[in-house]
Parts: C-alpha cells; structure tokens; sequence
C-alpha cells in the first residue's frame, strides 16, 4: 500500500479508537501514520542516493572523455 493510504488509514484508526475509548486502536492508528512518515523518508533518501550516483557516473564519464 501506498504511504498517503497508510496514513489515511491510520488517522481513521486513530480518530476511531478516540471516539471510543478504544487506546489499542488509537495506537495501532499511529503506528500506521508513523510507518507512512518512515516510507515517505526512505524514499526521499533513495531519490537522494540515486542522484548522487548519477552525479558520480557523470563525473567518472567526464574524466574518462578527458583522457
């Protein structure tokens, strides 16, 4: 599933758990919100990363076109 899904769903569960008293649901609504918070910066990191590899292999073309 998606992170935006994760996330909505989380906030259902945990609005769900507050209306009714429910601490375990509420819970499981915020460790739902927090893993979508956790997929969203592993993808920023990975972009991230692959820039930067693609950075390296345009600075290692460079040099190899110099020579």
């Amino acid at each position: 599933m998606g992170k935006d899904f994760d996330d909505a769903v989380g906030k259902g569960k945990e609005a769900f758990g507050k209306a009714t008293g429910d601490r375990g649901k509420e819970a499981e609504g915020k460790t739902d919100q927090a893993k979508a918070g956790a997929k969203e910066k592993a993808e920023e990191a990975k972009e991230k990363v692959e820039e930067a590899a693609d950075n390296v292999a345009e600075k290692v073309r460079d040099v190899f076109k110099k020579h």
